[in-house]
């Protein structure tokens, strides 16, 4: 790249890459909104109630607020570093540690593809509820599942301008079916079906009290506001990131919290908690409990399976991306930083994370007993709070290392307040199930395996992982 078109690109945020810049504010915040909506609170919000009661929409209040706050620390790091690979990068750079760099790599690539796999999984289970089989053969949804993560991969290497038109079409659905919850219930509120009492009634099963109920529920809650920290791995891919990522990822965020709170009270006017508490598809029993004679009722598995499609499309863009970081900071194998002459897409990241996918839906598959959703859903929040509490420590540790352009950045107090929480939410006091601790302790020993031999294979030199200004610059242009 020649100085004046580098100097051009640094002056509007932008650092050299060899990926293609396409994405404008209009199609980050369908990304952002995209990406947060979906699997989360079409298959959970049941889960949450029957955890709360009445009150399941202050559990997703919590988590908003934990996002939010957790949201203007990866501002202040993606606009200091406009640079893909989002958590690792920040923790490679505040820490200079291998190992634990690795590790929230790891981690947050799990989180994007178990999440992806579970929505394929889903994807392969309601496709056939909607066509009329009530017990799919488990083989079958396996097949569907992985045609359905083909497709996605061959979505993801076209590149990422169709990806995010695909994105832009699947948004607009599942935006549309969570609007039409929210309409229902007014529907339902003025023709008597709704019982808005319900509410304000607290109740948690068994001997909870009321503090690890909420936790609880919270932990849940939490699985469906992640998804905005996937936008920074799309940083550049973005143009002008610098300029246009605080206002749409903030706008984002509270868009989704807003629909959340509204979705989740009017699920709870309209279907007694002890019935959602046993769905899988409360949003379906929502629509058929209040138009009982309207054809949206055998329409809205569809619907479901649009928004969780989506979900699995942003995740995989995400792991992809972030693998493709990683190795052109050789901190991963270099392979996995190869990108297509023409399409200039990720293409043996995309592969990978596609064939860790296709082992994963199999293992989701044949285990898929009642909960392993909310099992699932769990497991993710648990290692993304754990990556969020890095990342809070790692802005406040960053603040020494000066950059020369203007970047966001957040009030002080913001980073501790979001390291305290989202530790505190790490934590077994919060009334999680001890499954989501056994299915995450499994993953991170296989990622400690997976450092040992990245070590031992690409052992990187001692100034790539104690120097954070050493890392190496990447070669090629932009389009």
């Amino acid at each position: 790249m020649s100085r004046p078109m580098a100097e051009q690109h640094a002056a509007l945020g932008e650092e050299p890459t060899e990926l293609k810049r396409v994405m404008g504010p209009k199609l980050l915040l369908l990304f952002i909104v995209g990406d947060i909506l979906g699997t989360g609170v079409y298959a959970l919000t049941g889960q949450v109630a029957a955890e709360v009661g009445g009150a399941a929409w202050a559990p997703f209040i919590v988590a908003f607020v934990i996002a939010l706050i957790t949201a203007f620390s990866y501002l202040e790091l993606v606009t200091k570093y406009p640079q893909a690979a989002g958590a690792a990068l920040y923790t490679h750079k505040a820490f200079g540690v291998h190992f634990l760099t690795f590790m929230v790599c790891f981690t947050v690539m799990c989180s994007g593809i178990t999440s992806a796999s579970t929505a394929a999984r889903a994807v392969g289970s309601n496709l056939l509820v909607g066509f009329g089989v009530e017990e799919p053969n488990t083989w079958v949804v396996v097949g569907i599942a992985l045609v359905f993560m083909a497709l996605v991969a061959a979505v993801n290497l076209r590149g990422v301008g169709e990806s995010v038109k695909a994105n832009i079409v699947l948004t607009i659905v599942e935006l549309s079916g969570l609007l039409f919850i929210i309409l229902v219930g007014i529907f339902a509120v003025f023709g008597g079906q709704a019982d808005l009492s319900r509410v304000m009634v607290f109740e948690s099963p068994g001997d909870k009290n009321a503090f690890l109920a909420v936790t609880a529920a919270t932990s849940l809650a939490f699985f469906a506001m992640v998804g905005f920290e996937d936008a920074v791995n799309m940083a550049e891919e973005t143009r002008e990131p610098v300029k246009i990522f605080p206002r749409i990822m903030i706008t984002g965020i509270g868009i989704t919290g807003v629909i959340y709170v509204l979705v989740a009270i009017v699920t709870v006017a309209i279907v007694p908690v002890g019935e959602l508490g046993e769905s899988d598809t409360p949003l379906t029993l929502v629509v058929q409990r209040a138009l009982p004679d309207f054809p949206m009722g055998s329409i809205y598995p569809f619907i479901t399976i649009f928004a969780v499609a989506n979900s699995a499309l942003i995740n995989m863009l995400m792991a992809s991306r972030l693998l493709y970081g990683m190795a052109k900071q050789k901190v991963l194998p270099s392979f996995l930083g190869k990108v297509a002459p023409g399409r200039r897409t990720p293409w043996a990241a995309i592969l990978f994370t596609t064939g860790v996918s296709f082992g994963l839906i199999v293992l989701v598959t044949l285990q898929g007993e009642s909960g392993v959703i909310a099992a699932l859903g769990g497991t993710t929040s648990l290692l993304l709070l754990a990556v969020f509490t890095i990342v809070n420590i790692a802005v406040l540790k960053l603040r020494n290392n000066i950059v020369e352009r203007k970047h966001f950045v957040a009030p002080t107090v913001l980073p501790i307040l979001g390291a305290l929480l989202c530790a505190f939410f790490v934590g077994p006091w919060t009334g999680r199930d001890p499954l989501q601790y056994q299915i995450a302790g499994w993953l991170l020993l296989i990622g400690v395996v997976l450092w040992f031999v990245t070590w031992s294979f690409n052992r990187p030199e001692p100034t790539q992982i104690t120097d954070p200004n050493a890392l190496s610059e990447r070669e090629g242009g932009v389009n």
